[in-house]
């Protein structure tokens, strides 16, 4: 079973050598890297969010198991669905699903579905992968996509993880992929994120929730990222740190109708 891309030639290059020069001419180029238990990564065009992206992944160790939540923009699907096994095909090659961390999960979290069509189409977890594949190959994932949830099942996904995590063999980085604001002005993009980046800078997962909702942020993944940060929480984490801020009209040139981008580092 093998998952084709869903953006690829759109998102970023579907040729296989075009597409790990495009990855490395966003790579800022730290000498240093951190052993962070998650990560807050964008998921947008790379021309656009590709900076913030890799400001996240040079600056960090990328382990052998990866698990990526994203949400789901295309409404497909079940509301918190798994890919348990099979591959992903990708132009720099195919990225195998970890099936043991995968029944783990299904094991500590009754509530997850098997759900490919909630995948099939969804960018938001498609788009890590490249930079994965650049520091690392191989490598395992699981693929978990998410529609929209109350903090209380955010918290309580979080902790199942947490312990799913804590279960199987080495390190597990956990990916939330999220875009900040959408269709705001530079300006207001990023007052308003700046006030979720706060939350998340203090490990704040209900705080990031509250904030998000109470100020209209418009941040696609805020359900994954809160999910994260519950779950590193309970692993350990004791830091969170910006790695970048931008918004896309820093790109285009237009200041008026811009979205967002925050790479966030836990560790």
């Amino acid at each position: 079973m093998s998952r084709q891309p869903a953006v690829s030639g759109r998102f970023y290059p579907d040729d296989p050598q075009a597409l790990r020069a495009e990855v490395k001419s966003h790579l800022p180029g730290r000498q240093n890297k951190v052993q962070a238990l998650g990560v807050v990564a964008p998921h947008a065009g790379f021309m656009y969010s590709g900076d913030v992206a890799g400001s996240v992944y040079d600056a960090i160790e990328i382990p052998e198991r990866i698990l990526i939540l994203g949400p789901n923009h295309t409404g497909m699907g079940r509301p918190l669905s798994i890919m348990s096994q099979g591959a992903w095909s990708m132009p720099m090659g195919d990225v195998e699903i970890d099936t043991e961390l995968a029944a783990a999960i299904r094991k500590h979290l009754p509530d997850v579905e098997e759900d490919e069509a909630a995948h099939r189409a969804e960018h938001s977890l498609e788009t890590q992968l490249p930079f994965l594949q650049y520091y690392r190959t191989p490598f395992r994932f699981v693929p978990l996509c998410l529609m929209r949830f109350r903090l209380e099942d955010c918290v309580k996904l979080g902790h199942a993880l947490a312990r799913a995590i804590a279960e199987v063999e080495g390190p597990v980085l956990l990916v939330a992929s999220s875009d900040m604001t959408h269709y705001e002005s530079h300006d207001s993009a990023t007052l308003k994120d700046h006030r979720a980046i706060d939350r998340m800078r203090e490990l704040d997962a209900a705080g990031l929730h509250r904030v998000v909702h109470d100020n209209q942020i418009t941040m696609c993944g805020v359900n994954p990222a809160t999910v994260m940060l519950t779950a590193a929480k309970d692993l350990g984490a004791q830091q969170s740190v910006l790695s970048q801020y931008m918004t896309s009209g820093e790109v285009s040139g237009d200041m008026e109708r811009v979205v967002g981008y925050a790479g966030m580092i836990v560790s």
